[in-house]
């Protein structure tokens, strides 16, 4: 789900919190549940990376692929990029896993 869907999910259910409406709050437990969960699966991607590529790599069976550092190349990859980029992404995981905690502790406070 794109960027902007999601935050236009996040707002309505906001605003129905907001005004009271009691669908809102299962909606919330069950919405900021799935972002938390799809961030955790995306930093986990993240984090093991190396691994899976290399498995990937391996499968393929193909002696090119087979000669890949793959450390060395995804880091080369990350490199590539702008500066922001990587800020940008602890940007986003701080404020998906913050806003989450919050909304879930909103909810179940209130």
């Amino acid at each position: 789900m794109p960027c902007r869907s999601v935050a236009v999910v996040v707002a309505a259910i906001a605003a129905r919190n907001l005004a009271g409406a009691g669908l809102a709050q299962p909606l919330t437990w069950v919405f900021s549940s799935l972002v938390l969960l799809m961030n955790v699966v995306i930093v986990y991607s993240n984090r093991t990376a190396v691994r899976s590529v290399t498995a990937a790599f391996q499968r393929k069976g193909d002696p090119e692929l087979a000669r890949v550092q793959v450390a060395p190349f995804l880091r080369a990859a990350e490199n590539a990029f702008p500066r922001w980029v990587r800020a940008q992404a602890h940007i986003r995981n701080t404020v998906v896993f913050a806003g989450s905690a919050i909304a879930l502790l909103a909810v179940s406070l209130g």
